[in-house]
């Protein structure tokens, strides 16, 4: 007794191959073309015709892909009422027994994923969707890597038709087989699975094949349900290249199929960009990540002398929280939409992308402040530790530093001797100064009180000279409330020596490595900015502010797809965090995208998009719909010359663009749009005056300077050239920063050399 059939169909049955749930596979003999095949005899659907006839036809979708990827299916065919499939017989394992050996390096892994994602390529152009990807169904055979068991494959059409995208049936016989560690949400939660869903699968199996353990744990179905819907996988660390697998994987990863790749192909690229760093040969290290929340603060009882403790408070906290490797901490901006009433944890893990929250309530007994706080875990609600606290007034900053400790240890973050130092770095010398430092920050939510935040900043700051965070806050301050009314250098001057005093007594203060970011670009150093912000980045990734500066000044710099890359990255870290992005898609031409990234932003890029679209109608109703103040002198000047310029009123432009270049104005990007509106009006010397003041000013986006049409009209100047030359070598400067500083080994990213 052999255990199986002699034959099935036309097919001599030589041996048995293996048996789950769904079915056995057998080798056996195809006696008509004199070769050994592989017969798979699926069970589940025996006594289901619907289910057989849903099975065949999906089979036959399958067949019509032909890819050397993908394991080749012969023949479809019935035996006593159960389907089978004929395939051909590979030599070699599957990838599961290869992994029960220990994790891979990176090139090894990222070759094997690579033809995963380009026989999901090329299913996807076909309109298939796996559906089932999981490291049993990929064989590392002698021929090369295969995608096996459709299964569960099915014909679906574009993810941008919702209605059309195949879904889960969760009563369908073999819908989930076994333990779906590989699933992605949607396919748990019943919603319309596309292509990114396949993405999500991959990613998960890559991410096993580095760390040597699976992206989702848990002891049963329901624990990695819950990972897969609301747990983040460990971040791998190590050598570039697995910092580099870290950021594609999580982006791959993410929990709305709107924030993954959107493509096998475009995932592909990026990974191979991976196998072009150096020390792709070192293994990956993998650690946890908790991601955190600090709400606003609940007032039990109104009371002005302590009602702006409310948001001051859960900022200072989250501020001395930023820079840890094993947190992410959402901004206060962000913490700002949950102010109202008791928080949805279920609402907020989606939203926010959290898994803890820090509560509380404030209540003032005559000298003293009684506050009660909670951590606990989201979307389960689960209580890590609640604290009531009773102090007096004065030494709030003592509550704060007991706060955050709290949290570090509740949580039990792994520090490093450096997280150590910085924690217990910055600590006010008087009760007042960190009173008035708690209140200029309540002022700083709306940029209509800058001026009375500053007064304070500036008291604060000499009633403490020593405290780092107070010089920080006071250089912003210094800075935002001239920028866009008279434009005065000795301000600005100013506004760096505060941030550069923050940075003197605190290198590792993340709130100024932040903030100083913009001042150092409106000051010309972009590049000394962008050296700053990939250094710090190597010692601290988990900052999306950080990444938001990088944005900014590798636009600045002409490295636009850096430029992207940076926003990915800080959105992937917070997704609230706002970055200007949209400035460098309007660099790189693609105006929709801008226009779409920039939906809620009304200053002069989104009229300047609709314009660029041919909507300038909309375009010149936006800017009449959002003038800038009248005590925003240099805004004002500045969205009238664009305006003017849409409406024809050619004098009226000219007259505002001189006015402005003849004031303070020293925004470098906006000294290279003037440039541009006045060489699209043909006045050849003051266009060639702007752009050569923007290149001075450290403004080096050499890339739209070449093809950007609205400078057509100065290319036939000598001056134009120099120019353009001048912006190209400090492009190619910056542009071996980037690569010197490891950004692009940080980003995935390899920017295009401007040299000819």
């Amino acid at each position: 007794m052999t255990g199986y059939p002699e034959s099935i169909g036309p097919y001599h049955i030589t041996g048995k191959l293996g048996e789950g749930g769904m079915g056995v596979v057998y080798s056996a003999h195809d006696s008509r073309l004199d070769r050994p095949v592989a017969l798979k005899m699926i069970l589940a659907s025996g006594d289901d015709e619907s289910g057989r006839k849903r099975f065949l036809r999906e089979a036959q979708a399958a067949a019509r892909v032909n890819h050397p990827n993908i394991c080749r299916l012969y023949d479809i065919g019935e035996e006593g009422g159960r389907p089978f499939l004929v395939m051909e017989l590979l030599e070699g394992e599957p990838l599961a027994n290869r992994l029960t050996r220990g994790p891979m390096l990176v090139p090894e892994a990222v070759q094997i994923i690579l033809s995963v994602l380009s026989a999901l390529s090329a299913l996807h152009r076909c309109s298939i969707v796996h559906r089932d990807l999981k490291p049993s169904n990929v064989f590392l055979s002698t021929q090369g890597v295969k995608l096996l068991d459709f299964g569960l494959a099915k014909p679906v059409a574009s993810h941008q038709t919702s209605e059309s995208a195949t879904e889960i049936d969760l009563t369908q016989p073999g819908a989930i087989a076994a333990t779906p560690r590989y699933a992605s949400p949607e396919q748990l939660t019943g919603k319309p699975v596309d292509a990114r869903s396949d993405l999500f699968s991959a990613a998960s199996m890559l991410f096993e094949m580095l760390a040597g353990k699976q992206a989702f744990q848990g002891n049963s179905q329901i624990e990695i349900f819950h990972a897969i819907l609301y747990e983040s996988p460990p971040s791998l660390s190590g050598s570039p290249a697995a910092l580099a697998v870290n950021r594609i994987l999580h982006r791959a990863m993410e929990k709305d199929p709107d924030g993954r790749f959107q493509d096998a192909d475009a995932m592909a690229a990026e990974l191979r960009a991976v196998m072009r760093l150096e020390d792709t040969s070192a293994r990956v290290e993998t650690r946890s990540i908790k991601k955190l929340i600090v709400l606003p603060f609940r007032a039990l009882r109104a009371d002005p002398d302590t009602d702006f403790l409310a948001f001051s408070l859960p900022e200072a906290i989250t501020a001395s929280l930023t820079g840890l490797s094993s947190l992410v901490v959402r901004s206060s901006l962000a913490a700002a939409r949950f102010s109202n009433g008791a928080p949805d944890l279920k609402e907020l893990a989606r939203e926010a992308d959290v898994d803890v929250v820090l509560t509380g309530t404030l209540l003032r007994a005559g000298s003293e402040l009684r506050l009660t706080t909670q951590l606990v875990e989201a979307p389960a609600g689960t209580l890590v530790w609640s604290r009531a606290s009773q102090v007096e007034l004065r030494d709030i900053f003592q509550l704060q530093d007991t706060l955050v400790r709290g949290v570090v240890e509740s949580l039990a973050l792994p520090l490093t001797v450096g997280e150590r130092r910085m924690l217990a770095h910055d600590a006010p010398a008087n009760p007042s100064a960190y009173d008035l430092y708690l209140r200029a920050n309540e002022l700083d939510r709306d940029r209509k009180n800058v001026l009375v935040a500053l007064e304070l900043h500036e008291q604060c700051v000499q009633k403490d000279p020593s405290y780092a965070p107070a010089w920080a806050r006071l250089g912003r301050a210094r800075w935002l409330s001239d920028k866009y009314s008279t434009g005065s250098a000795e301000r600005l001057a100013a506004a760096d020596s505060a941030l550069r005093r923050a940075l003197e007594l605190n290198p590792d203060l993340a709130l100024a490595h932040q903030l100083y970011t913009p001042i150092q670009v409106d000051q010309g150093h972009a590049l000394d900015a962008l050296t700053r912000l990939l250094r710090r980045l190597h010692i601290s990734r988990n900052e999306a502010e950080l990444f938001a500066g990088l944005t900014h000044v590798c636009r600045y710099c002409g490295l636009l797809q850096a430029s992207v890359a940076a926003h990915s990255e800080a959105r992937r870290l917070d997704p609230k965090v706002s970055t200007s992005v949209v400035h460098t898609y309007i660099m790189l031409g693609d105006y929709q995208a801008a226009l779409d990234a920039g939906r809620d932003n009304y200053g002069i890029d989104m009229p300047m998009c609709l314009a660029m679209l041919g909507r300038v109608d909309e375009a010149i109703q936006l800017l009449k719909d959002n003038e800038p103040p009248p005590e925003f002198r240099i805004a004002q000047l500045y969205t009238t010359a664009f305006r003017a310029l849409l409406e024809g009123n050619r004098e009226e432009s000219i007259r505002c663009s001189d006015e402005l270049m003849g004031d303070n104005f020293r925004d470098p990007e906006g000294w290279y749009h003037q440039a541009r509106q006045l060489a699209y009006l043909s006045e050849a010397e003051p266009a060639l005056k702007a752009l050569s003041r923007a290149v001075e000013l450290g403004f080096c986006c050499y890339p739209p300077m070449v093809r950007d049409p609205w400078f057509d009209p100065m290319r036939g100047y000598p001056e134009f050239t120099q120019i353009l030359n001048r912006a190209r070598t400090q492009h190619q400067e910056a542009l071996n920063a980037f690569t010197a500083e490891g950004g692009e080994s940080l980003l995935g990213v390899r920017e295009p050399s401007s040299a000819r």
